[in-house]
């Protein structure tokens, strides 16, 4: 996969704004790990939920991949359900 599958018509900007977020990171793992569970979820995320992607956006690539493999804890202030939801989000090509 070389990215977004999910076409961003119809999606309104604030949403279409975290999905390039999400496929354009800076590191292909993040690209795929955001990315894929954008493609699914961000036409399904309530307001509260894109405000805790859009903080998630803003912690670095290593921070981030670290706390999803569970080798570091972030701040409780980017970390919540949205956060156990990208984390459960499932890797199915073993490209990662």
């Amino acid at each position: 996969m070389t990215g977004t599958t999910r076409s961003s018509s119809g999606l309104d900007d604030r949403r279409k704004r975290l999905l390039f977020r999400c496929w354009h990171r800076g590191t292909r793992e993040m690209d795929l790990i955001l990315g894929r569970f954008a493609d699914a979820e961000i036409g399904n995320l309530s307001e509260v939920e894109l405000g805790e992607l859009e903080r998630l956006l803003e912690v670095n690539d290593p921070d981030l991949y670290a706390a999803i493999t569970g080798d570091k804890v972030l701040p409780a202030d980017v970390t919540g359900a949205l956060f156990a939801r990208i984390k459960a989000f499932p890797i199915t090509d073993g490209n990662l």
